[in-house]
């Protein structure tokens, strides 16, 4: 009867949780001790519940009991089937209360919650960085210890977590499952399919506190807050130059090594950016993709654009300090 009523007797004398059963309240207990009475005999790992270690044996056995009927995946878990099921279906049966997100399951929703409260349980000892979730502590301790135990078949390439490395792997085979509705553009991962489209709706929701910069995703404004302070964190090893963006000294770096791993398809011209390749190929093509607003000219460059653009508004904003005349480009002061 008290699943009708709602009435939850027994009370965890550590915490507010409340149980309908005593059995609950007593593993609900061995959270705050530690304690894991069930232990692997095959390895190191322990369990709470004695059905959790016999889920987990299977990993040893390989054991997969529980068969889609949709399709021929099979899982060690009753739990992992009806999630997998859900891919099918598409059904997101869990709901935020606070906006229109839903999931397919109850830690997803969990942990998307966390992003409203801004509550981040999970602490590293070394740094002040803290996470939603225990898996990204855990990639994120591999920054502090070095260890990149994922290893890519197709190079020498290392990485601190399983994701990482299935990402690296896209680029080797050019696999871009996350692709635009608005434009042909495509990408690994979803979180960058999220800020691109940002870039259609104009939406730019994080701003500098410093000027009135906004950025369309929170990396920009990280990268924009160290034109303010200065810092340069990212040092080359091989001379004094240092950098405020890592890739930009992975960029450098091919100076020094004499690295120009992108080629062009049509004369052979080879590269150390990616961009300037870009820019190489628009000579080919004629291609001008920069168009100016106020008038019909176009440009190759971005920053030509800019250029041409104070051509209208007149602004000048370099100055020659001996005369004291103003010049809209740079290259007018030498």
């Amino acid at each position: 009867m008290m699943t009708h009523t709602g009435e939850r007797p027994f009370k965890c004398d550590l915490c507010d949780a409340t149980f309908l059963r005593k059995n609950n309240l007593k593993y609900h207990m061995m959270n705050h001790t530690l304690e894991k009475p069930f232990q692997c005999d095959l390895c190191d790992a322990a369990f709470q519940r004695k059905t959790h270690l016999k889920n987990h044996m299977m990993t040893h056995t390989g054991e997969k009991p529980f068969q889609c009927d949709l399709c021929d995946a099979t899982f060690s878990r009753k739990s992992d089937l009806k999630r997998h099921v859900i891919t099918h279906t598409g059904e997101k049966a869990f709901k935020c209360d606070l906006c229109d997100a839903a999931y397919t399951g109850t830690t997803a929703l969990k942990c998307h919650i966390m992003t409203h409260t801004g509550e981040k349980p999970f602490q590293c000892g070394l740094c002040d960085a803290a996470f939603i979730r225990k898996a990204r502590l855990k990639y994120h301790m591999m920054t502090h210890t070095g260890e990149k135990p994922f290893q890519c078949d197709l190079c020498d390439a290392t990485f601190s977590g399983k994701s990482s490395l299935k990402y690296h792997v896209m680029t080797h085979t050019g696999e871009k499952p996350f692709k635009c509705d608005l434009c042909d553009t495509a990408f690994i991962r979803k979180v960058d399919l999220k800020n691109h489209i940002m870039t259609h709706i104009g939406k730019q929701p994080f701003q500098c506190d410093l000027c009135d910069a906004a950025f369309s995703q929170k990396g920009h404004l990280k990268q924009h807050a160290m034109t303010h302070t200065g810092d340069k964190p990212f040092q080359c090893d091989l001379c004094d130059a240092a950098f405020s963006q890592k890739g930009h000294l992975n960029q450098h770096a091919m100076t020094h090594t004499g690295e120009k791993p992108f080629k062009c398809d049509l004369c052979g011209a080879a590269f150390s950016l990616k961009s300037s390749l870009k820019r190489h190929v628009m000579a080919h093509t004629g291609e001008k993709p920069f168009k100016c607003d106020l008038c019909d000219a176009s440009f190759s460059r971005k920053s030509a654009l800019r250029h041409h653009v104070k051509t209208h508004t007149k602004e000048k904003p370099f100055k020659c300090d001996p005369r004291d005349t103003a010049f809209s480009d740079t290259s007018n002061l030498k």
